[in-house]
């Protein structure tokens, strides 16, 4: 069977590779639990063999010679090739991941905005003069790549996250070993191709996959990695840390979230019932940012709860390849199997399944699960507590405004929140004091490559996007120069 399924081989060094181990592993797809591509794996000399290929890219060769403006080039050609084939890489993504293809189409276009917008900083990093307090010395620092990047993403929102560490990466002037999930590796692998067509070296950008054993251990623990950029979950990120220690590569981690969003009486119902929906319901809730938690005042609990039910029970849940449907399959049946264990636990602590709770009827095969709303009377509700990484909103109400602030910060992440409220002052207090990286009002989900991201706590820490995003994959290098005829006095006579 295997050998009758497409297949997908590694990018290393410039070229597309099995295994030195001839390891290949089946992915899965959601909507039919069947397996519908194979790919091959890396081993540990295979990592060695990426991170060699780019400490010696990052010194010597074509991309060491590029000044920023012939980097940013390659970063403005990648944006367009990335554009073309938006499509393709769409559709793979949705047989690997099981999210719509509408949204993986339109997600993979909209990434090439962000190679736009690091091409276009590539030539803005700038150093500086420095007045220093020392006559006769001029110095000054020069920004330097940072240096080899392991970059590690996750499977949900594979050519995003990619985007958003190899934009400012390839325009800071680094070398990158992009590490795909081994669970929808393959738009990842299909990717490579755009960025040997832009005319990247060999040995700049890498991309593997496998298992934690073989690929990711021995990548995020190499010592000639400087930089380790991972988007996961918060366990394995502690496992990153420690491997980090190994190198003292510099770390940044994006992780996982029970983001709140608090509707206070004046709202629009309408406008918070769409966007509860969009943020739990959307891409089958399987969103680091989604606002799993409601925190809904009192008097307008039950209206919106109308609302929200109103519009989960015209759903349509199906094959994620059809435009019609609204609402796919979760990645991997483990979510299903978490999903129905923490709804068992929350209804034992007193908790109601206001709708949903199940496998839909009309979708028993796949990793498929029904919207569904929680009503919490507390905080101590296990759907409240868990990151389930699927359409599961939990609801639990508030009376004070100083309530609600204290029941958004009620938990260990801290990376998305919002607020619905016609009130302004409202708006700006309520978001100065809630504890996460990222506040969306009157609205929600909302991402630019011009506004940086990340999160607090468990949520993890750095930033992706934005300008300051580039910071992270600079070093300064700063330069003294003594401009005086003086020769350099005796340093042994004091003055």
């Amino acid at each position: 069977m295997s050998g009758k399924l497409p297949h997908f081989q590694m990018y290393i060094d410039g070229e597309f590779t099995e295994g030195s181990e001839n390891q290949v592993m089946e992915t899965i797809n959601p909507a039919t639990g069947e397996a519908w591509a194979t790919f091959s794996c890396a081993s540990k000399d295979d990592v060695e063999r990426a991170v060699s290929a780019a400490r010696r890219a990052l010194t010597e060769g074509p991309w060491a010679e590029m000044n920023p403006s012939q980097r940013g080039q390659v970063l403005y050609k990648l944006s367009e090739l990335v554009s073309e084939v938006a499509h393709d890489l769409g559709a793979l993504e949705t047989n690997d991941s099981g999210k719509l293809a509408k949204e993986t189409r339109m997600q993979s276009g909209y990434v090439s905005d962000y190679y736009r917008y690091y091409a276009g900083l590539a030539d803005k990093i700038q150093g500086a003069t420095l007045p220093v307090d020392k006559p006769g010395i001029f110095a000054y620092t020069t920004p330097e790549p940072i240096g080899v990047v392991a970059a590690v993403v996750p499977w949900n929102a594979q050519m995003f996250l990619t985007a958003t560490k190899v934009g400012p990466a390839l325009a800071a002037g680094c070398t990158v070993v992009l590490k795909a999930s081994e669970l929808a590796p393959c738009a990842m692998f299909e990717f490579a191709k755009a960025i040997e067509k832009a005319g990247v070296p060999a040995g700049v950008v890498s991309i593997i996959s496998g298992d934690a054993p073989n690929c990711s251990v021995p990548l995020t623990m190499h010592p000639d990695i400087d930089r380790l950029a991972f988007t996961g979950s918060p366990e394995t990120a502690k496992h990153i840390v420690r491997n980090s220690a190994e190198s003292f590569a510099v770390t940044s981690l994006e992780l996982g979230g029970k983001s709140p969003m608090v509707v206070f009486e004046d709202a629009d119902l309408d406008s918070a019932a769409n966007g509860l929906i969009a943020g739990n319901f959307g891409a089958s809730g399987q969103s680091c940012v989604a606002c799993t938690r409601a925190i809904v005042h009192s008097s307008i609990k039950d209206k919106l709860i109308e609302k929200i039910s109103a519009t989960a029970e015209q759903i349509v849940i199906g094959d994620p390849l059809d435009d019609a449907t609204q609402m796919g399959p979760l990645c991997t049946a483990n979510q299903v199997m978490l999903i129905g264990e923490t709804l068992e636990k929350a209804k034992a602590q007193g908790a109601t399944v206001v709708f949903g709770g199940k496998k839909p009827d009309s979708h028993k095969d796949g990793n498929f699960f029904e919207p569904t709303l929680v009503d919490c009377p507390n905080m101590d509700i296990e759907t409240l507590k868990v990151e389930m990484f699927g359409p599961v909103m939990s609801m639990v109400t508030f009376e004070t405004e100083e309530e609600a602030i204290a029941l958004a910060n009620d938990t260990v992440f801290g990376l998305g929140s919002g607020i619905f409220t016609n009130d302004l002052a409202r708006a700006h207090r309520v978001s100065s004091r809630i504890r996460a990286g990222i506040c969306w009002v009157n609205t929600y989900r909302m991402i630019s490559p011009i506004a940086p991201f990340g999160g607090v706590n468990q949520s993890g820490y750095g930033r992706e996007a934005g300008m300051e995003a580039i910071n992270d994959f600079v070093r300064s290098k700063t330069t003294w120069i003594n401009t005086s005829d003086t020769p350099m006095a005796n340093p042994f006579v004091m003055r």
